[in-house]
């Protein structure tokens, strides 16, 4: 075995490391949402608590939001790590780049909670579609770093169904870029396929599987 070999080998180990510290960025991330949701101070005396809580409907929505959409990422996230046995730079280096904007969501769910009511909603609504194109982005390069010619996937893994999950991711980043655009006409359609985008890379495939399955 030539000495490249030998280094390619020990730089392809196991996923663990890299999913349990996945799994911490997703939690942190996903923690972070509840600090955007303030607590109501100096009311005045024509205001009372239930209306300032109800006044944060809002922050409320963007939270839910921005929180199952990020348990749907992880979702997908754990469900590639089921056929990805090997990790080498280029992943590392990839999955570390999806889990920065995913870390990133907080700032433009605040964003859109502080102004999806007011004149600048447009302007929240495509920085937030911007987001998640790039977060689409993300998802593909990490995808392609791993089964590019399957090489750190699963040997067993369905080779139709490894075509069929690449070809998907296609239409991630082009969808997320309408999303943007179609805020400048209307923000909740904008905001509707965003989310609808979301489940749909989480439920519109089966689970990888191998030969032997």
């Amino acid at each position: 075995m030539s000495s490249e070999n030998r280094i390619r080998e020990a730089e392809e180990k196991d996923t663990n490391r890299l999913e349990a510290f996945s799994d911490g960025v997703f939690a942190i991330a996903i923690t972070l949402l509840v600090l955007e949701i303030k607590v109501p101070q100096n009311l005045g005396e024509d205001k009372s608590l239930a209306d300032a809580l109800i006044g944060l409907w809002t922050s409320y929505a963007a939270f839910v939001v921005s929180f199952l959409t990020i348990l749907i990422m992880w979702i997908n996230h754990h469900r590639l790590f089921k056929v990805i046995k090997r990790t080498n730079t280029m992943l590392l280096v990839s999955n570390g780049i999806l889990l920065m904007f995913i870390t990133f969501i907080p700032f433009p769910t605040a964003v859109l909670a502080a102004y999806i009511d007011k004149p600048d909603q447009t302007a929240a609504a495509i920085f937030n579609s911007i987001t998640y194109f790039f977060i689409a982005v993300s998802f593909n390069l990490l995808w392609w770093s791993a089964a590019y010619k399957k090489r750190l996937l699963d040997p067993r893994s369905d080779t139709e169904l490894v075509k069929a999950i690449t070809f998907s991711y296609y239409f991630g980043p082009p969808l997320y870029l309408l999303s943007g655009i179609l805020a400048l006409y209307s923000v909740a359609a904008s905001l509707l396929l965003v989310v609808g985008l979301a489940f749909f890379f989480a439920f519109s495939r089966s689970e990888i599987k191998t030969t032997k399955d």
